[in-house]
């Protein structure tokens, strides 16, 4: 079984990545070089069914772009304050959840929205926007955490770090795969299911490798975080929908504000747990967090359009 130190964990590991407790030199060499691929191609994908147009839509929707970009950093934090409350977590797992909560939306929303044939433009939209303003609103709501928990947690966020994500991982897959609909549409829609089919099956495989590599760590840690994670994803996702009703949306946009509320984006989380805070119990839970997100997703994904065809 691998074992830690504390070289294996470097600004470099956790650039892209949900993950960043792989040690071993092999593991964690392959997880940093695939996970960029992997969510390239599942973006690209993505991008491949989006045209100007979409975009064009989610501009004559500005209340659903406020709520969605503002609303979860004013529903977000109580709900993980409550559940700390509940489930009475350790320290670190605690300091995990209040990172997990203050960090941007998780790119991987936009596959989730496009999965659920959702609104994927105005996911990608919010994505975009969010981690614009994170350099703003992660500072505010540790400051927010701070004053309601009596501790200090030194939350901030890496400009460098958001504006890679941001560019790379989400502005060049996306415009790439719309420029090959725009120019070669049939290659668009013949390759658009094999690029999606490969970045989410290495997604899973990658997974399970972290999974087995660091099986004794998360074997300890499942029984106390996995319950508060799941209740923050389901309670999120909930807030989501409520928010997106109350403003009356539509099906498919209403879904991706549930979406967005769930989906944080832990790569930031960890990146300011290892590097910036140089605490990476704080990590595990983002890690966890993220095996928790994928299978509720997954399964409010496969809830919402079996109602849409009924």
């Amino acid at each position: 079984m691998c074992r830690k130190t504390g070289a294996d964990y470097t600004e470099s590991a956790i650039l892209w990545p949900r993950l960043a407790v792989v040690p071993c030199s092999r593991v964690k060499t392959f997880v940093d070089v695939t996970i960029p691929i992997v969510t390239f191609l599942i973006l690209a994908g993505v991008g491949m069914d989006l045209t100007a147009r979409d975009f064009a839509r989610v501009r004559r929707q500005p209340l659903t772009m406020a709520t969605g970009l503002f609303a979860p950093l004013i529903v977000l934090p109580p709900i993980a304050l409550s559940l700390t409350r509940v489930f009475e977590p350790s320290a670190e797992v605690e300091a995990g959840l209040m990172l997990v909560a203050a960090c941007p939306i998780g790119g991987i929303s936009n596959f989730y929205s496009y999965l659920a044939r959702a609104s994927t433009a105005l996911s990608v939209t919010l994505t975009g926007l969010s981690s614009l303003l994170a350099v703003v609103t992660i500072p505010a709501l540790d400051r927010t955490f701070e004053l309601a928990l009596g501790r200090p947690f030194g939350f901030s966020a890496p400009a460098g770090l958001l504006i890679a994500q941001l560019l790379l991982m989400l502005a060049l897959p996306i415009g790439l795969g719309m420029w090959v609909r725009r120019h070669w549409p049939h290659v668009a829609d013949e390759r658009r299911p094999l690029l999606q089919r490969v970045g989410f099956g290495a997604l899973g495989a990658l997974i399970a490798i972290v999974i087995w590599s660091e099986a004794d760590r998360f074997a300890t840690g499942l029984s106390r975080t996995v319950p508060l994670a799941a209740a923050f994803v389901v309670m999120s996702l909930a807030a989501g929908w409520t928010v997106g009703g109350t403003i009356r949306s539509s099906a498919p946009d209403r879904f991706t504000l549930a979406a967005e509320f769930g989906t944080r984006n832990v790569a930031i989380a960890s990146a300011i747990a290892v590097t910036l805070l140089g605490r990476i119990e704080f990590a595990v839970f983002a890690t966890i967090y993220f095996l928790t997100e994928v299978p509720i997703m997954l399964a409010a994904i496969a809830l919402f359009r079996s109602r849409r065809r009924q």
